[in-house]
């Protein structure tokens, strides 16, 4: 990977911590300088035997310093990997979290003060087609950013905020956006099978119809609403759903009311 120095240390290997492992390693990362603590050795699955597996912090070698040491344990173990993470906190070290509703107040009362990103991905971060949103305390470096943007661009796209605030609707909008997704493909499949398809017939439809929107949205020039209008024929089969959907009852209010529910339960479970 283009300009990563020195050692990191991951901290949890689930699945977004192994979907990360999988893309640093896959840019080039050197695999002796990856040191992993994971109770669990098959998490690490491929990887294990090239990266340096760790059942816990104790047998982390005593002269260890990581450039960067990135936070990937579940918000409710992360108390409990803090303190086996503290001999590294220091202006030479940067600390990258990728935990939900963990607070960079929180990692400075619990870690000490110290370079620190706080991250939101997602989870097509699992075939590198993610998004992650990112801000930085002010201990950190334009360089200690730019290997938090390199890391986090291993697994997809990666934008940066100055309000640490943001990151509660980011989490409503881009880290449960796909199972949003997902759920519009559920009831895509079920409305197809209620005007009489084939249940799996319409399950396969829903599903490549939507992901291959998705992607023409990706690679288009187009904004979205363009593409609507490039799929809507005038009095066609297709403006007649719209009228249900663009109603003042439809999809948008519902999903703006979606949005905000998730981003106040993002703001309570803050900490």
């Amino acid at each position: 990977m283009r300009d990563l120095e020195g050692p990191l240390l991951l901290v949890g290997c689930g699945k977004m911590g192994g979907a990360m492992l999988a893309g640093w390693l896959g840019r080039g990362l050197d695999p002796a300088e990856a040191h992993v603590v994971e109770p669990n050795k098959a998490a690490l699955g491929e990887f294990a035997g090239q990266v340096r597996h760790h059942v816990d912090f104790s047998s982390l070698p005593a002269v260890l310093t990581p450039r960067v040491v990135v936070l990937a344990v579940k918000p409710q173990m992360m108390a409990s990997a803090l303190p086996g993470c503290r001999r590294f906190v220091g202006p030479k070290t940067l600390f990258l979290s990728i935990a939900a509703g963990k607070t960079i107040a929180y990692f400075e009362r619990e870690l000490g003060p110290g370079p620190l990103v706080r991250a939101m991905p997602n989870t097509p971060a699992a075939i590198a087609r993610g998004i992650s949103v990112a801000v930085a305390n002010a201990g950190v470096t334009a360089d200690q950013k730019e290997q938090a943007d390199l890391l986090l661009k291993a697994v997809g796209e990666v934008a940066w905020v100055e309000q640490e605030a943001l990151i509660d609707p980011v989490t409503a909008l881009s880290g449960g956006g796909p199972a949003y997704v997902f759920l519009l493909m559920e009831y895509l499949a079920e409305a197809g099978a209620a005007s009489g398809l084939p249940l799996e017939l319409a399950r396969r439809l829903a599903r490549v119809t939507v992901s291959g929107a998705g992607e023409l949205a990706r690679q288009s020039a187009e904004s979205v609403e363009q593409l609507r209008q490039n799929v809507t024929s005038p009095a066609g089969t297709t403006l007649e759903a719209l009228k249900v959907l663009m109603a003042d009852d439809g999809l948008k209010p519902l999903l703006t009311k979606a949005i905000a529910a998730a981003t106040r339960r993002s703001r309570e479970l803050a900490s």
